[in-house]
């Protein structure tokens, strides 16, 4: 392991911990952390918690699927196993690959195999964007029958 991944992913987790700690009043006059805060404003402005969910998905695309999973753990306070949680992992993770700069792995790729960002975009990001919106379809139809 390079010492560069590894304060990669302590600084991360820095960042995150200092969103966690800067303390707002929240939209029921409680003082929450930023991050709840910003899942609250979510939660109003788009009201179906799987369309947020899928939301961040596409931002996944964009920003690495780590530093954006690390910040939702600090907007949700769901139990570890909800499926809230499972969905998250799924849309974050699958998200990520539709654009090649959306996970640490698509970045080596890059490097190591010489792919272009064009290349990714025009041969194999419409495969990963299918294949996304098709989990998330079947993860929300089957939810109800695994989740109770």
């Amino acid at each position: 392991i390079e010492l560069s991944s590894i304060l990669f992913f302590l600084g991360i987790l820095v960042a995150v911990a200092a969103l966690e700690s800067v303390a707002v009043t929240g939209h029921d006059g409680h003082t929450v952390g930023l991050l709840r805060y910003l899942a609250e404003g979510l939660d109003k402005l788009v009201p179906n918690q799987n369309i947020v969910i899928i939301i961040i998905g596409f931002l996944s695309a964009i920003i690495d699927n780590v530093p954006l999973v690390a910040a939702t753990m600090g907007m949700y306070t769901e139990p570890i196993d909800s499926q809230l949680w499972h969905f998250i992992a799924f849309s974050a993770g699958t998200g990520g690959s539709m654009l090649i700069i959306g996970s640490a792995a698509g970045v080596a790729a890059m490097g190591m195999e010489r792919i272009d960002f064009i290349w990714y975009f025009k041969k194999i990001s419409w495969l990963a964007f299918l294949g996304f919106i098709s989990g998330c379809l079947v993860f929300i139809a089957l939810s109800p029958f695994l989740h109770g």
